[in-house]
Order: structure tokens, then C-alpha cells, then sequence
């Protein structure tokens, strides 16, 4: 069930169309890698990773591990109750500069994950609340970010792609690792972006 033997890049593009956070995964080839669905109006954030659009299978679920906080963490479970690890975001550290730890199911801090350049995200805040204006801060703003194993070396780039609404994302591995590493990165890397989609 592990999301690995992947061909990249991955294109995450989210649903116009629905209230909910709602985005398809597919690959290089346009082939469905799966269909994430965050569920509405919960204190606690509740992600559920399906198969496909159909939803006919459920394949993993992240969930908070505590209430709304600064410094939050998201469990990233198989359905069969299977850990794979968690996504910790670093609070004081993502104030101006998104920074999240990637630890493994032994609590170990496996990668981080860190915006490339806040001041990219800061004047699409600012130029995205001005009146039509705005719509084109996805076509000229597209914030970026990579993930470091501990010894430094870049794995994963993933970057928002030119598009109205912010609505396209791209995901790019740059050299192999353990097939069940990269499910971790893949797996916390889509609760990632619907967090910083949710902080603007």
C-alpha cells in the first residue's frame, strides 16, 4: 500500500468545485496516484487518502495529534493501523519561514521540510488582497520548498506551479531512498500543503 516506485514529477491539483480541500495526485504519465480529501469542520485536523476520485478505497489517514497549536504534529497511519511517522511543524521556526520535521514510526527525525524563500509568500499575502490584482499572484508568486535528509542533502523539491487560485502543485525527487521513507516524505508533504493553503 506504501506510495513508492512513483514517476515523477507528481502533479497535486486541487478541486475548484468543492467546499472541502479536495486534490488528485497524479504522475509524469497523468496515471492516478491518489485522491486526498481533508474532512470539514473538525478542531482537529482529520485527512483521509483514498485510491482515486471515487474514493472506493482508503488507503492511509493523517490526524492531528493534538488540538489547533503552534506546534502540532500529524500522525501518518496506514488504514490497517500501520505508523509510518509523523509531520511536526516548527513553531517559532515557521513564523516567517515554513519549517516542519519529517519523523520516522520510531520518532526519529528522519528529514525537514523548509520554504525556500519566505518573502515569496510574503508578497503573495500582500499582493493577494488586492482586487484583481490578486488573481494573478499564482501566476507571479509561486512559493517553493525542499526536503534535506539529515546529512544536508536535498531528496524532494515541491513547488506551487503558475495557475489561477493556487490550485496546482508540483512534487519533484531528485535522488532514491528507502521505499518506505519516500511514502513518508509523499504522504507528509500533502498534509503540508493544505496547511500552509489553510495559513494564505
Amino acid at each position: 500500500m506504501a506510495l513508492n516506485n512513483l514517476n515523477y514529477p507528481l502533479d497535486f491539483k486541487f478541486k475548484i468545485t468543492t467546499l472541502a480541500s479536495d486534490f488528485n495526485i497524479t504522475d509524469r504519465n497523468g496515471n492516478h496516484v491518489a485522491y486526498v480529501r481533508q474532512k470539514m469542520f473538525k478542531l482537529k485536523e482529520d485527512v483521509v487518502v483514498f485510491n482515486n476520485e471515487s474514493k472506493t478505497k482508503e488507503l492511509f489517514r493523517i490526524q492531528a495529534n493534538q488540538w489547533i497549536d503552534f506546534n502540532a504534529s500529524y500522525s501518518i497511519r496506514e488504514t490497517t493501523g500501520k505508523n509510518y511517522g509523523r509531520l511536526a511543524r516548527k513553531g517559532m521556526r515557521s513564523i516567517l519561514k515554513s519549517t516542519y520535521d519529517i519523523v520516522d514510526s520510531n520518532d526519529h527525525a528522519k528529514f525537514t521540510l523548509t520554504e525556500d524563500n519566505a518573502w515569496v509568500k510574503f508578497f503573495d499575502g500582500m499582493v493577494g488582497e488586492i482586487p484583481i490584482l490578486g488573481f494573478f499572484t499564482g501566476y507571479i508568486l509561486n512559493p517553493s520548498y525542499t526536503v534535506k535528509d539529515l546529512k544536508g542533502r536535498a531528496v524532494f523539491t515541491f513547488k506551487k506551479m503558475p495557475s489561477f487560485f493556487g490550485r496546482r502543485f508540483q512534487l519533484d525527487r531528485l535522488i532514491d531512498i528507502d521505499d518506505e521513507d519516500e511514502s513518508l516524505v509523499v504522504l507528509s508533504l500533502l498534509m503540508m500543503v493544505l496547511l500552509e493553503r489553510s495559513r494564505g
